[in-house]
């Protein structure tokens, strides 16, 4: 059995039906490197200033962060500077578990810089979501 083979998009997000730029266009990468630079770093001054810079609690601090801020606002405090927001990708509202899976394989780093052709992390893709531009 053959399978057809995919058109490839002409932008990162049409095969989602998401515009080439604009409102509820897929946030490009140096975009989502500069949210990620900005949490990381919050996690790290929250790190410093009550564990003494502990790497394992960094982490930590920057999992809860990412959760807490999905699952209550829809993006993490990097996200909401750089005008992005998470989304599902079948609309509505984000689960629960959306942002708590999606934040422990951010957490592993591999899912996350293996990309599909609409520049979804494997991260995004397991869970059904797309970062998307609001602005």
């Amino acid at each position: 059995m053959s399978q057809t083979p995919q058109i490839p998009s002409r932008w990162p997000g049409e095969r989602l039906g998401l515009p080439q730029s604009g409102p509820r266009s897929v946030g490009r990468p140096g975009r989502r490197i500069a949210a990620i630079a900005i949490d990381w770093v919050t996690a790290v001054i929250i790190s410093i200033a009550f564990f003494q810079y502990d790497p394992w609690a960094t982490l930590g601090v920057f999992a809860v962060a990412q959760i807490v801020f999905l699952v209550t606002v829809g993006g993490s405090v990097g996200h909401m500077v750089l005008g992005m927001r998470l989304v599902p990708i079948r609309g509505g509202r984000l689960g629960i578990w959306q942002p708590i899976v999606r934040t422990l394989l951010l957490c592993l780093v591999i899912p996350a810089v293996i990309w599909d052709s609409d520049q979804r992390g494997m991260h995004d893709r397991l869970v059904g979501t797309v970062l998307v531009m609001i602005k």
